[in-house]
This record gives structure tokens, sequence and C-alpha cells, in this order.
């Protein structure tokens, strides 16, 4: 039987916030309306900003769903990589998950529950126990045997290196054409360019 759960009680704040993003994401064509048998609810974070973040809880979901074992980088081996590099540039997608569109079979498990209605995600949602491999799966094979050469990948944080400026100026083309090839955006907002040092935030 698919996963379903009750939905959680929400403040009158949460309710505000929960109708302001959903209809944000109906309107960015994240979400559509669902007639799924499964059902996720959802609840509310507080950033470090003050900002609430609505989160899907998928955790009965991710009981059930065979797990994809695709590695995620080991953080030392990605800063050995940095030896020698004079020249940083640090790019970070802009809500990279939700660049990746889902298959049609999966879409209705990732309905969720709210008071508005029912709705599930076309594009792949944060919770979900798959979510960081299948991205970071992506992200290798878009930059390929580039990574460990001149750019590292953790998740949606893209880190350009080069032992001079001329040939950082290659380096950070090269990855911003691999990133308009396969139609991904970063914030611009979020992003570094020309560092002399870094501090690696992975």
């Amino acid at each position: 039987m698919p996963p379903f759960k009750g939905m959680y009680r929400l403040s009158p704040k949460e309710k505000r916030e929960m109708e302001k993003q959903i209809t944000d994401m109906l309107e960015k064509g994240l979400i559509e309306p669902s007639t799924s048998p499964y059902g996720a609810p959802i609840l509310f974070v507080m950033k470090k900003d003050g900002a609430m973040r609505m989160c899907i809880d998928y955790r009965e979901l991710n009981k059930i769903t065979k797990k994809n074992r695709y590695p995620l980088p080991r953080i030392d081996d990605l800063l050995d990589s940095l030896a020698g590099a004079q020249v940083f540039s640090s790019l970070d997608l802009q809500s990279g998950y939700h660049q990746i569109l889902l298959n049609d079979s999966d879409v209705e498990k990732t309905a969720f529950r709210s008071p508005l209605g029912h709705y599930q995600f076309r594009v792949l949602p944060f919770g979900l126990t798959n979510a960081p491999a299948t991205f970071q799966a992506l992200m290798n094979r878009v930059f390929g045997n580039d990574i460990g050469k001149f750019v590292l990948v953790y998740l949606d944080d893209i880190l350009i290196y080069s032992k001079s400026k001329e040939e950082h100026e290659k380096h950070l083309t090269a990855v911003l054409d691999k990133l308009k090839e396969h139609d991904l955006r970063a914030k611009l907002s979020k992003c570094e360019f020309g560092l002399s040092s870094t501090a690696v935030q992975l």
C-alpha cells in the first residue's frame, strides 16, 4: 500500500507561509495538483536568517525506497585536489534539485498533503532519500573528466580552481559552457569569481 500520513498541525503563521510557497511552486511549474494514493505531510523548519523552509516529511516513503548507493565525494579528497591552485571561483546552482525533471512514473510518489490540497512534484524534491545521489551522479556526468583537474563538485556547489588568471579564464569558461549545455542555472548572488583564496564550504 502506498505510504501516506495525516497532516501535521500548522500555526497561523505557518499556514500563511505554506500558502505563499505552494502558490509560488505552482506558478513556477515545480508542482501540480495530485490524485496520487501517496501522501506525505508538510512541516516547517526555521532557517538561520529567520526565514521558514517548508519541508515534506518523506520518511515513510524513504523506508520503502530502493536505495541508490552512488557515492558522494570525500571532502578530504576534494581538498587534496586544490594543491598549487592560486585562483578560485565558486558557483552555487539555483535550487539545484529543482532543475532535475522527474520520470513520469515517479511523479505520483512525491505527493504531499496540505490544508490547501494534494500536490505532487514535477521536479526532484528535497527530502527524498535518493535525491543527493541522483544529483551528484548528474553533476559528475556533466563535468566528467574535468573533475579533479580544475573543477570540484559537491552536490550543487561547484569550485573552479587554477594556477593562474589566464588559465582560470579558460577553466571558468569551460564550466559555464557545460552548465549552459545542460541547461543548469547558477544563482549569481551566491557566486564568487577570481578569488585569490577560498574558504572551501563543500
